[in-house]
């Protein structure tokens, strides 16, 4: 197992981390995970694992679930989207008459 360090340690931005945890989420939709479990996860230590996801949740990407696990908050996209087979259903093409210029 790698050891545990810090952003800067790893030579990774702090930016970057976040970038990689929202696709670690996204990658992932329904991830859930204790603080714990995230700074095993991504290897970090608890301050600077603390510091990302506070980021994340001031940025209304995660937020905290009920029993203090660390979830993706539903992106506008995702949450009005539809699944392709629910959403597809008969159509009726209608044919259109298309005038040449006189």
């Amino acid at each position: 197992m790698a050891p545990i360090t810090s952003p800067e340690r790893s030579g990774s931005s702090p930016e970057s981390l976040a970038a990689r945890i929202r696709g670690e989420y996204s990658e992932m939709p329904g991830l859930h995970l204790t603080f714990p479990q995230a700074c095993r996860l991504w290897h970090l230590d608890p301050a600077s694992c603390q510091s990302v996801l506070h980021t994340l949740i001031e940025e209304h990407f995660l937020t905290r679930a009920a029993d203090g696990a660390y979830v993706a908050l539903p992106t506008p996209r995702a949450a009005g989207s539809i699944p392709l087979k629910a959403a597809s259903r008969p159509r009726t093409v209608t044919a259109l008459a298309l005038r040449r210029p006189a």
